[in-house]
């Protein structure tokens, strides 16, 4: 569905240069911390930047490229995008129902009515997660078989994050042949919706793996000084001195816990792993 091959995007003090993948039928994640690029590989993919050399390619398009045909696959939803403040809901209904023509008024409305969104108000009434629960629901709303998410869950309290993350992973569900690329710095959002994760950090991506073989084969050590210097250190990815000796990650799990029974092995989860991998000592 997506294929950038090394698009490079400089800016002042800032250099994007990153391969990446969304297969089909798959959720990506790209995750990182504020600045890292996330977001200038979104609007690279939308074109709403134009790269400074290598390739985007999208639904088997150059992203520059893209037909409107091709554009009505996809759904889109950006933190920072949003309707006028002073339509309501059934306005936006009827303005999308002009502009798909695989849009289902009666469904839209009453998936917006099952989440919680009235009918009633203008949307600049609307609460910060109300918001961000209609751009997600919009993108969905014309069946698109490619989602593109920035941040949708983006300055929310847990309990509209896991309502934006349900519609997210009902769609998907029901939807077995979409694909979708979700970025977030909150990345445990993460771990029970994408298939695959993508960290990137300084414009470079420095770790792609399969989000099951993360929550199964990678684990946080917790050494004293004396333990780390006679550790087997091949299988380490990313060590941090801290007061207590050394804290380090590793993407073999099963190996430290047949080899060193006495060390201190914790869940990895994939915050913990974007603090280890970009906090230096990589």
């Amino acid at each position: 569905m997506i294929h950038i091959d090394n698009v490079r995007k400089i800016y002042p003090g800032f250099e994007l240069k990153a391969s990446l993948d969304v297969p089909t039928g798959r959720v990506t994640g790209l995750v990182g911390r504020n600045g890292a690029g996330k977001s200038t590989m979104i609007k690279s993919i939308l074109g709403i930047i134009k790269p400074d050399g290598g390739s985007v390619e999208v639904l088997g398009r150059e992203a520059s490229e893209l037909r409107p045909e091709d554009k009505m696959r996809m759904g889109v939803a950006l933190s920072d995008s949003g309707f006028s403040g002073y339509l309501k809901l059934s306005d936006i209904a009827c303005i999308l129902d002009k502009t798909y023509s695989a849009f289902n008024k009666d469904r839209f409305l009453a998936e917006c009515k099952r989440r919680g969104l009235p009918d009633g108000k203008l949307i600049q009434k609307y609460s910060t997660g109300m918001k961000a629960k209609l751009r997600v629901l919009v993108a969905m709303c014309h069946d698109a078989e490619l989602l593109i998410m920035d941040e949708p869950t983006a300055g929310m309290d847990i309990v509209a994050r896991n309502e934006i993350l349900d519609i997210i992973r009902d769609y998907m569900t029901d939807s077995e042949d979409a694909s979708m690329l979700i970025t977030s710095h909150i990345a445990g959002d993460l771990e029970s919706i994408c298939d695959d994760i993508y960290l990137i950090d300084n414009g470079q991506i420095i770790l792609h793996e399969d989000t099951d073989v993360i929550l199964s084969d990678y684990a946080i050590l917790k050494l004293d000084e004396a333990t780390y210097e006679r550790f087997d250190k091949e299988y380490l990815l990313a060590s941090h001195k801290e007061k207590f000796g050394y804290r380090c990650l590793t993407n073999q799990r099963q190996f430290y816990v047949e080899n060193y029974p006495d060390a201190v092995i914790e869940h990895c989860g994939i915050d913990d792993l974007i603090l280890m991998m970009t906090e230096g000592g990589r």
